[in-house]
């Protein structure tokens, strides 16, 4: 059985250059090639919005070339008119928030004029996640040379963007000199079930996610590879799994889950 009633993630290992990358200068080119591989994004944007009114710009990175122009109209003036906005303050939870598919009326005439006219943006899909006081605002955008998000992008979207929130979130909460090794290092010695783990199978599952094999775990740990398959196979029992994408599931959702940015 799933510990505490888990569901897999199918896109665990689809988005895991991503969540690897957290707290690494190169983590904005990681997400948005990782996001034009599973989703056809063409530009991503990402706002910290808080309850007492501030507002800035985070992230930008994409196929708009005033992209950077765009963030800062928004972040300055125009995030008081998002029509979004209302959603996102009424939540009170740190659980991801879905918002509304995009529709251009949603939009007053002078903000749909410089976001998504002058812009070239012809649709957006939207998520967001509250950490304390802070709103991380993440925003998918396609141009008029890609068209509109398909139904299957879509649905790739509604998947894999409360784990591509938690991680922006937490890669803007990191200290930009930790690794992806101390990060999940971290996670490991505080969350269960992984801190239910023996240091050696904390050890062997670490590199597991770091994209290691077997073999390559055995020389850096020291110890043999029968060993290293013995740990996993260990670990894997502990935690009623029985796969690495079903591995990566568990950390996705520490990291998506109510305490997973603290």
């Amino acid at each position: 059985m799933r510990p505490h009633g888990m569901a897999s993630t199918p896109a665990a290992n689809d988005i895991a250059p991503a969540v690897l990358a957290i707290g690494r200068p190169d983590f904005p080119n990681v997400l948005i090639d990782t996001l034009r591989r599973q989703a056809g994004v063409g530009h991503c944007m990402v706002f910290a919005l808080t309850r007492t009114g501030a507002a800035s710009c985070l992230l930008d990175a994409g196929n708009i070339p005033i992209g950077s122009d765009l963030g800062a109209a928004y972040a300055g003036q125009f995030h008081e008119s998002d029509p979004n906005r209302d959603a996102l303050f009424e939540a009170e939870t740190t659980t991801p928030i879905m918002l509304p598919s995009f529709a251009p009326r949603m939009y007053g005439a002078r903000y749909r004029k410089i976001f998504f006219n002058d812009s070239d943006i012809v649709d957006k899909y939207a998520t967001a996640i509250w950490v304390d006081d802070t709103c991380f605002y993440v925003n998918f955008y396609r141009i008029t040379a890609q068209g509109r998000f398909g139904d299957t992008e879509r649905a790739r979207l509604q998947v894999i963007a409360p784990a591509i929130g938690a991680s922006v979130a937490r890669h803007f909460q990191q200290a930009p000199t930790t690794t992806p090794d101390q990060n999940l290092a971290a996670l490991f010695a505080t969350r269960a079930p992984l801190s239910a783990l023996t240091p050696r199978e904390q050890d062997v599952c670490r590199r597991i996610l770091l994209g290691f094999s077997s073999e390559a775990i055995s020389q850096t740990l020291g110890i043999s590879l029968h060993s290293t398959l013995t740990y996993r196979k260990r670990a894997y029992e502990r935690l009623g799994i029985s796969s690495q994408n079903e591995l990566f599931s568990i950390v996705l959702g520490l990291l998506a889950g109510p305490r997973g940015l603290n």
